[in-house]
């Protein structure tokens, strides 16, 4: 970014599991006192629980305002809403419900921030999904927690580092359901889903989308599965009859090997890992998350609560910070869109080269 934006939006961060590294790397993130001249951040969790990781970290200056109605919010300074008052035992490293009880208030308390237009842009530290899930928690993940919240038709994971983007068809599911969870029409919508996110959210005109193969070689001709020719290829000339410019399906390990991610603004992978390890492997910390399809911008690190580090000050904030700007450029980004909808002048200037593209 090489301006600062007009509008300053609010940023809710989530602490994620209370005993993971995600209020380590929050801390690390927002003691830049820089950082507010972008940004309002609202952190959600307590301040007790943000002093007592705070102590294991004096080489930074973590200061905030105790937040409980947003109609004193303190935009030069962080805010932190606090979601519940009781003593809550903190114990970094450890897997338990306090982790998950907790991890979830702190959701729930800034999706409802969102919801009532205190808060543009949500960013997650992240949370385990073994103890957040419960009868008050259905879901795998905070993806589909999302769509549910806000009632959205549909949802993308999309993993983003720089102009090396990868989305998901299927998420969190075990591999031995992936196939029977693919679907001609959900590919197309993932498709048509991903070329609108690409131009209102990350300002590309044409994107060029890229699908991945399910089976190993592409499927050999159907030697080594039928997926490809019985689902992923109709769903691919579904989409170039809406207009999309799209190739594949693609062997997964032959693609990223020979660095074809390149010449693609996009890739859309057929399930969590087939997309998570080549982009985890080449973003290498630099990498986030973002939900395309909600009405508000939500992205988190690209990383879990690795509990075996924390509490030990050695969590790296690198991936927290990209969210954190990468949520702020995206909402740039949509507001320009929205205007150059409005006005079809400014539209025809751009593409003509008269007025200058936002950046970001």
């Amino acid at each position: 970014m090489n301006t600062v934006p007009n509008k300053k939006p609010v940023v809710g961060l989530t602490c994620g599991d209370i005993n993971g590294i995600g209020p380590e790397v929050i801390i690390k993130s927002l003691s830049d006192s820089r950082l507010t001249e972008w940004c309002t951040p609202v952190v959600f969790g307590s301040n007790r629980l943000f002093n007592f990781y705070k102590k294991g970290l004096s080489d930074y200056n973590f200061n905030y305002t105790a937040l409980r109605d947003f109609s004193r919010l303190n935009q030069k300074q962080v805010n932190i809403y606090n979601c519940w008052e009781e003593e809550v035992a903190i114990r970094p490293g450890e897997l338990n419900a306090e982790g998950g009880k907790y991890a979830r208030q702190s959701l729930l308390a800034a999706a409802n921030a969102v919801k009532n237009g205190d808060v543009d842009i949500l960013v997650t530290a992240p949370i385990n999904k073994k103890n957040i899930y419960s009868e008050e928690f259905p879901f795998t993940g905070h993806t589909p927690f999302l769509k549910n919240f806000f009632d959205a038709e549909e949802v993308l994971m999309l993993m983003a580092a720089g102009s090396f983007r990868v989305g998901l068809v299927t998420e969190h599911l075990p591999v031995k359901e992936v196939a029977s969870h693919l679907d001609r029409k959900e590919i197309l919508s993932k498709l048509l889903l991903m070329n609108s996110s690409l131009k209102k959210d990350f300002n590309v005109q044409r994107p060029k989308i890229a699908v991945l193969a399910l089976n190993p070689h592409a499927g050999d001709e159907g030697l080594t599965g039928s997926e490809e020719e019985e689902i992923i290829r109709p769903a691919i000339k579904d989409a170039r009859q809406h207009n999309l410019i799209v190739e594949g399906p693609f062997a997964a390990d032959g693609f990223f090997a020979r660095h074809y991610h390149n010449r693609f603004d996009a890739v859309l992978a057929m399930y969590h890992d087939q997309g998570l390890i080549p982009f985890k492997s080449l973003a290498i910390e630099e990498g986030i998350n973002f939900t395309a399809g909600l009405s508000f911008v939500r992205t988190s690190p690209d990383h879990g609560t690795a509990f075996d580090i924390a509490g030990k000050g050695i969590a790296d904030s690198t991936s927290l910070t990209a969210a954190i700007f990468e949520g702020i450029d995206i909402f740039r980004r949509r507001d320009f869109y929205e205007d150059i909808r409005k006005n079809p002048l400014k539209k025809r200037n751009i593409d003509m080269g008269v007025d200058e593209k936002i950046e970001g």
